[in-house]
């Protein structure tokens, strides 16, 4: 069983057990809820510790509609990426969420697949993203624990210095270039000035090379 839950937000009971048997089928772990202010009282009761997950949302509800959960989702920095369910009238309301930040839509009636589909892909480019921002995370916390000659071998090597060039810019030996630089590679976990350099470079601008 997927780890991912499907939350279903829909105030038709049938839309919602359907839904939720066709996720449930696919391995997916589902939560149904009838309106978005349940639903909401449960996002806010995380505090911000988002599991894997995606959100299922008819845009035509009472007493919050699609587009007011949706706006609260965003209030609390929700993650998880959004796909409405719309009918006929308000795929015009759907393209704006979608360019507000929501995820798709979809029109009802839609098909099984299509919908397992993009929820998935959704879900996949989640956790994708995740992955990127945990990554990110652990770089800064590296960069963080360097000692200030290790940066200093860091900055030079970035620039593309060899041990001796750099050496001399900062007045020490080849060999102790080569004792910080390997400490600076195991703290980056990285095996080359190469893809040390492209990880850093994914962090621009917060990590500046310093000439």
């Amino acid at each position: 069983m997927s780890t991912a839950a499907i939350h279903i937000i829909d105030d038709d009971p049938d839309m919602r057990e359907g839904l939720a048997w066709l996720f449930d089928s696919r391995g997916h772990a589902v939560a149904t809820w009838d309106s978005g202010v349940p639903f909401l009282k449960a996002v806010e009761a995380l505090q911000g510790q988002w599991a894997q997950a995606a959100v299922l949302l008819d845009i035509r509800m009472a007493p919050m509609t699609g587009l007011q959960v949706f706006e609260q989702l965003k209030v609390h920095a929700c993650p998880w990426p959004v796909l409405f369910l719309t009918g006929n009238g308000d795929v015009g309301m759907a393209v704006a969420a979608v360019k507000n930040g929501a995820w798709d839509f979809l029109e009802k009636p839609f098909q099984d697949n299509v919908l397992v589909d993009r929820v998935e892909q959704a879900l996949a480019a989640a956790a994708a993203d995740g992955d990127a921002n945990q990554e990110a995370h652990r770089l800064r916390y590296a960069l963080a624990t360097l000692s200030p000659r290790e940066r200093e071998v860091l900055d030079q090597l970035v620039l593309g210095h060899y041990n001796k060039n750099i050496a001399e810019h900062l007045g020490i030996t080849p060999r102790t270039v080569e004792f910080h630089r390997a400490n600076l590679f195991e703290k980056m976990g990285v095996s080359s000035a190469i893809e040390l350099a492209h990880k850093l470079g994914r962090l621009q601008p917060i990590v500046k090379p310093q000439p």
